[in-house]
């Protein structure tokens, strides 16, 4: 199911449900060639994905712990994409948004757009009594030295996709299987390991848009 969660006439935020990767990867190639001819606006999708580990542009990055055919066994999904940063993993009660914007129509270059989307993640994570922190060097967003968010974005004629992940009430065992974005030794967390509480995800995504709206309706 997918349904326009909150529009103005500069940016539309669309909640697309429980969706499948590849087919809202496509989907996002789709409103990006729309984007650059100007036929649509600047566009937001949120989505749950069901189990996936994806595989970023940076090779080294992209370590698995397990075999593709140990994967498929466990029904998660392997895909390569092409995007920033390395290997991730997404499943229902994670929170994922893949911005499709004109960055020239919000005067953003590509690190002001990344610092921009971990605004938003920081605002959310705080609204739910999780207090999130940037690191240097490493896009996403922390809790102490724990990881919550992922965020792995591709830029293409100045047009956005992909995006940012948080991690709401996932089974976060899935990251397991992984070297999250390539780096050893840390620990992945969420907001109902944080807080105990288990949040209605259709509040949080229209909590998600307001903020969205508000962080990038910033138009010329």
């Amino acid at each position: 199911m997918k349904f326009i969660l909150k529009t103005t006439e500069i940016l539309d935020v669309r909640d697309c449900g429980l969706a499948d990767c590849r087919q809202v990867l496509q989907q996002q190639k789709q409103l990006r060639e729309k984007r650059q001819k100007g036929q649509i606006p600047n566009t937001v999708l949120i989505v749950e994905h069901p189990a996936v580990i994806t595989l970023g542009a940076r090779q080294s990055a992209n370590k698995l712990l397990v075999s593709p055919e140990e994967l498929a066994r466990r029904n998660i999904d392997l895909v390569q994409i092409r995007r920033g940063g390395g290997v991730t993993a997404h499943n229902p009660g994670q929170l994922v948004f893949y911005p499709i914007l004109d960055l020239r129509t919000l005067g953003l270059g590509i690190n002001e757009y990344i610092r921009k989307l971990e605004a938003i993640g920081i605002e959310l994570l705080a609204q739910l009594g999780v207090e999130a922190h940037r690191q240097k060097a490493l896009p996403g967003l922390w809790v102490d030295s724990k990881k919550i968010a992922s965020i792995g974005v591709r830029v293409s004629k100045f047009i956005t996709y992909h995006g940012m992940a948080i991690n709401i009430h996932n089974d976060l065992s899935i990251f397991d299987f992984i070297i999250p974005c390539g780096l050893d030794n840390i620990t992945i967390t969420s907001v109902l390991k944080e807080t105990g509480k288990n949040y209605a995800m259709n509040q949080i995504k229209k909590n998600l848009a307001g903020l969205l709206i508000n962080h990038l309706s910033l138009s010329v």
